[in-house]
């Protein structure tokens, strides 16, 4: 892949298109029986979960969420049966704090004020976030098939292989020419993780014409949710390019979003 601009998920993809919810009947403030911290977050869980994991160190969190300003406005809708990754460095303060109560399958809602909302609010403003907390993904580890493609594996004509690791949500499949929102992590066929999204923290954007032939192919396979592994062989990737990590190379590839 070729350099690619790192785009912040939250308040920066555009809302999805689906029916607008309402705003929440305690959008203007906390009721009495939410839960508050010292530093003036407060938190109201919705429903349980379904487990008792909850978020630690630095693991990934995969969301649906809604996002309001205090006056109302809706900032950000990401419901069922879309879920985005967000690396808590990249998440308002008080969100991440809140979203570090919850367990997988929890939802909550949560009071932001505007000293926990890293400038992006007036004072006396705040942000209501309701948050359904899908998935923990940690830091991303060597595939144990990283040496070669499986059995399993499907091969294309050009001698990619890939293996979908998890089925995606959406329906459309990205064009040569569209621009898409990923995370990944790239590995040499020895083990040797050379790049990734998820340890950096954010996500990537670039348009499949300006990364790799196993990308551009590979991309268009995939639909919006969908996560799979490749297996790249060099003539698709870095090969004979200086400063670039040479022969066959395994990458992980979440789709995020397909921009329009």
């Amino acid at each position: 892949m070729r350099r690619l601009a790192l785009v912040l998920v939250f308040l920066a993809l555009p809302l999805v298109a689906a029916e607008k919810p309402a705003p929440p009947a305690d959008l203007a403030a906390p009721p009495a029986d939410a839960e508050r911290t010292e530093d003036g977050l407060a938190t109201k869980k919705l429903s349980e979960g379904t487990g008792s994991a909850m978020l630690t160190g630095t693991d990934i969190p995969r969301l649906r969420f809604t996002v309001w300003k205090s006056d109302g406005t809706l900032i950000q809708h990401v419901p069922a049966p879309r879920a985005l990754m967000m690396a808590q460095a990249q998440m308002l303060p008080g969100w991440a704090a809140a979203v570090r109560q919850m367990t997988i399958g929890e939802t909550r809602r949560a009071w932001i004020p505007a000293s926990l909302a890293a400038g992006k609010l007036k004072e006396g403003e705040h942000f209501v976030i309701d948050t359904e907390l899908v998935e923990i993904i940690a830091q991303p580890v060597t595939p144990e098939d990283v040496a070669a493609p499986p059995a399993d594996a499907i091969v294309t004509s050009s001698g990619l292989a890939y293996k979908v690791l998890r089925p995606g949500t959406g329906t459309e499949h990205p064009s040569r020419r569209s621009r898409v929102v990923v995370h990944y992590s790239g590995w040499t066929t020895d083990g040797q993780m050379f790049d990734s999204s998820i340890a950096r923290g954010e996500t990537a954007v670039f348009g499949l014409t300006e990364v790799i032939r196993g990308w551009t192919e590979g991309l268009q396979l995939m639909v919006e949710g969908e996560k799979t592994r490749f297996w790249i062989p060099a003539k698709l990737a870095y090969a004979g390019e200086k400063g670039k990590p040479q022969g066959m190379l395994v990458f992980d590839i979440d789709l995020v979003a397909v921009a329009k």
